[in-house]
Protein backbone atom coordinates (compact mmCIF):
# COMPACT_ATOMS: atom_id res chain seq x y z
CA UNK A 1 0.00 0.00 0.00
CA UNK A 2 1.25 3.49 -0.85
CA UNK A 3 0.91 5.98 2.00
CA UNK A 4 2.28 9.46 2.64
CA UNK A 5 5.40 9.26 4.75
CA UNK A 6 5.99 10.87 8.11
CA UNK A 7 9.04 13.03 8.84
CA UNK A 8 9.84 14.90 5.67
CA UNK A 9 9.94 18.48 4.45
CA UNK A 10 9.34 19.94 1.04
CA UNK A 11 12.17 21.70 -0.71
CA UNK A 12 12.14 23.81 -3.86
CA UNK A 13 11.50 22.27 -7.27
CA UNK A 14 9.38 19.44 -5.85
CA UNK A 15 12.40 17.99 -4.04
CA UNK A 16 11.89 16.61 -0.52
CA UNK A 17 14.13 15.82 2.41
CA UNK A 18 13.37 12.73 4.47
CA UNK A 19 13.92 13.12 8.21
CA UNK A 20 13.20 9.56 9.29
CA UNK A 21 16.77 8.28 9.61
CA UNK A 22 20.20 9.78 9.92
CA UNK A 23 20.83 9.68 6.16
CA UNK A 24 18.31 12.55 5.85
CA UNK A 25 18.09 11.90 2.11
CA UNK A 26 17.33 14.76 -0.27
CA UNK A 27 15.21 13.15 -2.98
CA UNK A 28 14.41 14.38 -6.47
CA UNK A 29 10.95 13.85 -8.01
CA UNK A 30 10.52 10.22 -9.06
CA UNK A 31 13.55 9.10 -7.06
CA UNK A 32 13.99 6.97 -3.92
CA UNK A 33 15.84 7.40 -0.66
CA UNK A 34 18.73 5.13 0.30
CA UNK A 35 16.25 2.59 1.68
CA UNK A 36 14.63 2.09 -1.74
CA UNK A 37 11.09 2.08 -0.31
CA UNK A 38 10.43 5.81 0.16
CA UNK A 39 9.75 7.67 -3.06
CA UNK A 40 9.26 11.30 -4.02
CA UNK A 41 5.97 11.36 -5.94
CA UNK A 42 5.53 14.84 -7.36
CA UNK A 43 6.81 16.58 -4.25
CA UNK A 44 5.18 14.20 -1.75
CA UNK A 45 7.23 11.55 0.03
CA UNK A 46 5.49 8.18 0.00
CA UNK A 47 6.23 4.92 1.77
CA UNK A 48 5.66 2.01 -0.61
CA UNK A 49 5.65 -0.81 1.92
CA UNK A 50 2.85 0.10 4.33
CA UNK A 51 1.09 -3.14 5.23
CA UNK A 52 3.15 -5.23 2.79
CA UNK A 53 4.56 -8.02 4.93
CA UNK A 54 7.42 -10.03 3.45
CA UNK A 55 7.88 -12.16 6.58
CA UNK A 56 5.63 -13.00 9.54
CA UNK A 57 6.59 -15.65 12.09
CA UNK A 58 6.08 -16.61 15.71
CA UNK A 59 9.53 -16.63 17.31
CA UNK A 60 10.91 -17.16 20.80
CA UNK A 61 11.82 -13.70 22.01
CA UNK A 62 15.37 -14.96 22.59
CA UNK A 63 15.77 -15.28 18.81
CA UNK A 64 15.68 -11.48 18.38
CA UNK A 65 17.95 -11.74 20.45
CA UNK A 66 16.26 -10.33 23.56
CA UNK A 67 17.19 -12.27 26.70
CA UNK A 68 16.20 -10.00 29.57
CA UNK A 69 12.76 -8.69 28.57
CA UNK A 70 9.79 -11.09 28.73
CA UNK A 71 12.12 -14.13 28.76
CA UNK A 72 10.55 -17.42 27.73
CA UNK A 73 7.75 -15.72 25.78
CA UNK A 74 6.90 -15.64 22.08
CA UNK A 75 7.00 -12.60 19.83
CA UNK A 76 5.02 -12.14 16.63
CA UNK A 77 7.70 -11.00 14.20
CA UNK A 78 7.09 -9.02 11.00
CA UNK A 79 9.08 -7.28 8.28
CA UNK A 80 8.68 -5.55 4.95
CA UNK A 81 11.40 -5.42 2.30
CA UNK A 82 14.09 -2.77 2.49
CA UNK A 83 16.91 -1.36 4.60
CA UNK A 84 18.73 1.95 4.98
CA UNK A 85 22.10 0.16 5.24
CA UNK A 86 24.00 -1.68 2.50
CA UNK A 87 25.92 -4.21 4.57
CA UNK A 88 28.00 -6.45 2.35
CA UNK A 89 27.77 -9.24 4.95
CA UNK A 90 23.98 -9.05 5.49
CA UNK A 91 22.45 -12.38 6.51
CA UNK A 92 18.91 -11.39 5.47
CA UNK A 93 19.94 -9.78 2.19
CA UNK A 94 17.26 -11.52 0.12
CA UNK A 95 14.63 -9.29 1.73
CA UNK A 96 16.61 -6.41 3.24
CA UNK A 97 18.29 -5.52 -0.07
CA UNK A 98 15.38 -6.47 -2.36
CA UNK A 99 14.24 -2.86 -2.72
CA UNK A 100 17.59 -1.94 -4.29
CA UNK A 101 17.31 -4.57 -7.01
CA UNK A 102 14.88 -2.74 -9.28
CA UNK A 103 11.20 -1.89 -9.00
CA UNK A 104 10.23 -5.47 -9.79
CA UNK A 105 10.47 -6.23 -6.05
CA UNK A 106 6.99 -4.71 -5.55
CA UNK A 107 5.48 -7.39 -7.77
CA UNK A 108 7.81 -10.31 -7.16
CA UNK A 109 8.64 -9.99 -3.50
CA UNK A 110 6.56 -7.24 -1.95
CA UNK A 111 4.76 -9.66 0.34
CA UNK A 112 1.13 -9.99 1.33
CA UNK A 113 -1.08 -7.22 2.60
CA UNK A 114 -1.64 -7.21 6.34
CA UNK A 115 -3.18 -4.30 8.21
CA UNK A 116 -1.94 -3.21 11.64
CA UNK A 117 -5.15 -4.55 13.15
CA UNK A 118 -4.58 -7.93 11.50
CA UNK A 119 -1.01 -8.09 12.86
CA UNK A 120 -2.27 -7.50 16.40
CA UNK A 121 -5.03 -10.10 16.00
CA UNK A 122 -2.55 -12.69 14.70
CA UNK A 123 -0.20 -11.97 17.60
CA UNK A 124 -2.98 -12.44 20.12
CA UNK A 125 -4.19 -15.61 18.39
CA UNK A 126 -0.68 -17.08 18.61
CA UNK A 127 -0.50 -16.25 22.34
CA UNK A 128 2.43 -13.88 21.81
CA UNK A 129 3.24 -11.29 24.43
CA UNK A 130 4.92 -8.90 22.02
CA UNK A 131 5.31 -7.85 18.41
CA UNK A 132 8.83 -7.58 16.99
CA UNK A 133 9.65 -5.42 13.99
CA UNK A 134 12.65 -7.33 12.70
CA UNK A 135 14.41 -9.33 9.95
CA UNK A 136 14.89 -6.12 7.91
CA UNK A 137 15.29 -2.58 9.31
CA UNK A 138 12.05 -1.44 11.03
CA UNK A 139 12.94 2.23 10.62
CA UNK A 140 12.20 2.06 6.89
CA UNK A 141 8.63 0.82 7.51
CA UNK A 142 8.17 3.26 10.39
CA UNK A 143 4.59 4.34 9.57
CA UNK A 144 3.41 0.74 9.50
CA UNK A 145 5.32 -0.15 12.68
CA UNK A 146 4.06 3.00 14.42
CA UNK A 147 0.39 2.34 13.68
CA UNK A 148 0.76 -1.32 14.63
CA UNK A 149 2.64 -0.50 17.84
CA UNK A 150 -0.10 1.86 19.03
CA UNK A 151 -2.77 -0.81 18.51
CA UNK A 152 -0.56 -3.45 20.11
CA UNK A 153 0.00 -1.34 23.21
CA UNK A 154 -3.74 -0.77 23.56
CA UNK A 155 -4.26 -4.54 23.30
CA UNK A 156 -1.76 -5.25 26.08
CA UNK A 157 1.14 -6.31 23.86
CA UNK A 158 4.71 -5.04 24.05
CA UNK A 159 6.66 -3.76 21.03
CA UNK A 160 10.26 -4.54 20.10
CA UNK A 161 12.54 -3.08 17.42
CA UNK A 162 15.48 -5.12 16.13
CA UNK A 163 17.35 -2.27 14.53
CA UNK A 164 20.61 -0.88 13.19
CA UNK A 165 20.03 2.19 15.36
CA UNK A 166 20.03 4.70 12.51
CA UNK A 167 16.61 6.17 13.26
CA UNK A 168 16.58 9.96 13.65
CA UNK A 169 15.96 11.27 17.15
CA UNK A 170 12.62 12.82 16.20
CA UNK A 171 11.25 9.50 15.00
CA UNK A 172 12.60 7.64 18.01
CA UNK A 173 10.96 10.07 20.41
CA UNK A 174 7.67 9.82 18.49
CA UNK A 175 7.44 6.06 18.85
CA UNK A 176 8.99 5.83 22.32
CA UNK A 177 5.65 5.76 24.24
CA UNK A 178 4.83 2.51 22.43
CA UNK A 179 8.30 0.98 22.09
CA UNK A 180 9.21 -1.23 25.05
CA UNK A 181 12.48 -2.83 24.00
CA UNK A 182 15.10 -2.81 21.26
CA UNK A 183 18.05 -4.86 20.19
CA UNK A 184 20.49 -2.50 18.48
CA UNK A 185 23.22 -3.72 16.14
CA UNK A 186 26.44 -2.02 17.15
CA UNK A 187 28.33 -3.39 14.18
CA UNK A 188 31.69 -1.88 15.02
CA UNK A 189 33.28 0.94 16.98
CA UNK A 190 35.13 2.26 13.95
CA UNK A 191 33.84 4.92 11.56
CA UNK A 192 35.69 3.39 8.62
CA UNK A 193 33.90 0.07 9.14
CA UNK A 194 30.50 1.78 8.98
CA UNK A 195 31.47 3.76 5.88
CA UNK A 196 33.04 0.88 3.96
CA UNK A 197 30.84 -2.00 5.06
CA UNK A 198 27.44 -0.39 5.68
CA UNK A 199 27.43 2.94 3.78
CA UNK A 200 26.60 4.67 7.04
CA UNK A 201 28.21 6.33 10.08
CA UNK A 202 28.93 5.25 13.64
CA UNK A 203 27.95 8.29 15.71
CA UNK A 204 24.17 8.22 15.02
CA UNK A 205 24.05 4.62 16.26
CA UNK A 206 25.76 5.55 19.51
CA UNK A 207 23.36 8.46 19.94
CA UNK A 208 20.35 6.20 19.38
CA UNK A 209 21.51 3.80 22.08
CA UNK A 210 21.94 6.63 24.57
CA UNK A 211 18.59 8.18 23.62
CA UNK A 212 16.76 4.88 24.00
CA UNK A 213 18.09 4.49 27.54
CA UNK A 214 17.04 8.05 28.41
CA UNK A 215 13.56 7.36 27.05
CA UNK A 216 13.16 4.26 29.23
CA UNK A 217 13.33 1.70 26.41
CA UNK A 218 14.91 -1.63 27.39
CA UNK A 219 18.08 -1.99 25.29
CA UNK A 220 20.20 -4.99 24.33
CA UNK A 221 23.13 -4.73 21.90
CA UNK A 222 24.40 -7.18 19.30
CA UNK A 223 27.80 -7.15 17.59
CA UNK A 224 28.37 -9.53 14.69
CA UNK A 225 32.09 -10.23 14.82
CA UNK A 226 33.46 -10.34 11.26
CA UNK A 227 36.76 -12.12 10.83
CA UNK A 228 39.59 -9.65 10.29
CA UNK A 229 37.37 -6.55 10.37
CA UNK A 230 36.08 -5.83 13.88
CA UNK A 231 37.70 -8.61 15.94
CA UNK A 232 40.63 -6.90 17.64
CA UNK A 233 40.99 -6.76 21.41
CA UNK A 234 41.11 -2.96 21.19
CA UNK A 235 37.77 -2.77 19.45
CA UNK A 236 36.13 -5.24 21.83
CA UNK A 237 37.36 -3.07 24.71
CA UNK A 238 36.07 0.12 23.07
CA UNK A 239 32.62 -1.40 22.55
CA UNK A 240 32.47 -2.75 26.08
CA UNK A 241 33.58 0.56 27.59
CA UNK A 242 30.92 2.42 25.61
CA UNK A 243 28.19 0.07 26.80
CA UNK A 244 29.38 0.38 30.41
CA UNK A 245 29.33 4.18 30.08
CA UNK A 246 25.63 4.03 29.14
CA UNK A 247 24.63 1.25 31.54
CA UNK A 248 26.69 -1.81 32.57
CA UNK A 249 23.41 -3.73 32.79
CA UNK A 250 22.84 -3.55 29.03
CA UNK A 251 23.24 -7.10 27.68
CA UNK A 252 25.87 -7.53 24.96
CA UNK A 253 25.27 -10.29 22.39
CA UNK A 254 28.47 -11.26 20.59
CA UNK A 255 27.55 -13.21 17.44
CA UNK A 256 29.53 -15.41 15.12
CA UNK A 257 29.88 -14.34 11.48
CA UNK A 258 29.21 -16.78 8.66
CA UNK A 259 30.05 -15.83 5.04
CA UNK A 260 27.00 -14.48 3.21
CA UNK A 261 25.78 -12.11 0.47
CA UNK A 262 28.79 -10.26 -0.99
CA UNK A 263 31.19 -11.13 1.81
CA UNK A 264 32.15 -14.69 1.02
CA UNK A 265 35.95 -14.55 1.22
CA UNK A 266 36.17 -14.46 5.02
CA UNK A 267 36.24 -17.49 7.29
CA UNK A 268 33.55 -17.90 9.96
CA UNK A 269 34.50 -16.26 13.23
CA UNK A 270 36.37 -18.62 15.53
CA UNK A 271 34.66 -19.53 18.77
CA UNK A 272 37.87 -18.58 20.57
CA UNK A 273 37.54 -15.02 19.25
CA UNK A 274 34.04 -14.73 20.68
CA UNK A 275 35.21 -16.10 24.01
CA UNK A 276 38.04 -13.56 24.02
CA UNK A 277 35.51 -10.77 23.44
CA UNK A 278 33.42 -12.09 26.33
CA UNK A 279 36.43 -12.12 28.62
CA UNK A 280 37.24 -8.51 27.70
CA UNK A 281 33.62 -7.49 28.28
CA UNK A 282 33.61 -9.16 31.68
CA UNK A 283 36.83 -7.41 32.71
CA UNK A 284 35.40 -4.08 31.54
CA UNK A 285 32.39 -4.45 33.84
CA UNK A 286 29.53 -5.67 31.68
CA UNK A 287 26.98 -7.64 33.67
CA UNK A 288 25.35 -9.70 30.89
CA UNK A 289 27.25 -11.15 27.91
CA UNK A 290 25.86 -13.79 25.56
CA UNK A 291 27.52 -15.58 22.64
CA UNK A 292 25.39 -16.12 19.53
CA UNK A 293 25.41 -18.35 16.43
CA UNK A 294 27.40 -21.03 18.25
CA UNK A 295 26.70 -24.12 20.33
CA UNK A 296 28.70 -24.18 23.55
CA UNK A 297 29.34 -27.44 25.31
Amino acid sequence: MIKEAMFYEKLGGNRVQCGLCSHRCKIDPGSFGVCGVRKNTGGRLDTLVYGEVIAAHVDPIEKKPIYHFLPGSYSYSIATVGCNFKCSFCQNWQISQASKMGEGWRVEGGGREMTPDEVVKEAKKADCRSISYTYTEPTIFFEYAYDTARLAKAAGLSNIFVTNGYMAGEALREISPYLDAANVDLKSFREDFYKEMCSAHLEPVLESIKTMKKLGIWVEITTLVVTGRNDSDEEFKDIAEFIVSVDPGIPWHISRFHPDFKYLDRAPTSVETLKRAREIGNKTGLEHIHLGNIIEA
